[in-house]
């Protein structure tokens, strides 16, 4: 939904803390990774992919993450790097995580808002969530108010303007902890907090 606000494009090219996906056309305004470093000095890649099955008709998303990473190995270009992976198909996620095992700190899923309960250490080393879930209220519709959202699917007419659900929210995310020396996850859990869903904190 980067695009759905106008005024969005001309601030996307001027502003690194917001990302793109980096498998749209190299014509589209903005960036799909970003170089940013913490206040210990540590250097941070961040990388959005977006998927291909059930989503828009993209570039290949495995080959611009394997090129991306090519260009910027860990530990050499980066301390850490984090890969957002949006789709909708939880087998393209995990498809990705694996190509990208052992070469970067951690691959999360987002776009279905749901948190999975999947977070794990990978073989080689990755981090990995099939999708942080979202941060808002989940008595709702995916964030919407439930009542013109679920008329939708009962009349297949767009009856009401679409708004935010109110309420109480849920902040969800994945907390991580990676190694100094490899750049790779030693820690990972996922984070619930507020709201209607169990709660889940890092110990």
């Amino acid at each position: 939904h980067a695009w759905d606000q106008r005024e969005i494009i001309t601030y996307i090219s001027t502003e690194p803390r917001l990302l793109r996906p980096l498998n749209y056309p190299s014509e589209t305004p903005g960036q799909g990774m970003g170089f940013y470093q913490t206040q210990q000095g540590k250097r941070i890649i961040v990388i959005q992919v977006m998927c291909r099955l059930f989503m828009d008709a993209l570039d290949d998303p495995f080959r611009a993450l394997d090129d991306c990473l090519r260009r910027y190995p860990l530990r050499e270009a980066a301390d850490a790097i984090i890969v957002d992976v949006h789709g909708e198909a939880s087998s393209e996620k995990a498809a990705l995580a694996h190509m990208a095992d052992g070469r970067v700190s951690l691959v999360v899923g987002s776009h279905s808002h749901v948190p999975t309960a999947d977070s794990r250490i990978m073989p080689g080393g990755t981090g990995f969530q099939t999708d942080a879930g979202m941060c808002g209220p989940y008595d709702s519709v995916i964030g919407m108010k439930k009542g013109p959202a679920t008329s939708r699917f009962i009349t297949k007419m767009p009856t009401e303007r679409l708004e935010p659900a109110e309420g109480e929210g849920t902040l969800c995310g994945v907390f991580v902890e990676t190694n100094d020396q490899t750049g790779l996850t030693e820690r990972i859990s996922p984070v619930r907090v507020g709201g209607i869903l169990r709660a889940a904190r890092p110990v």
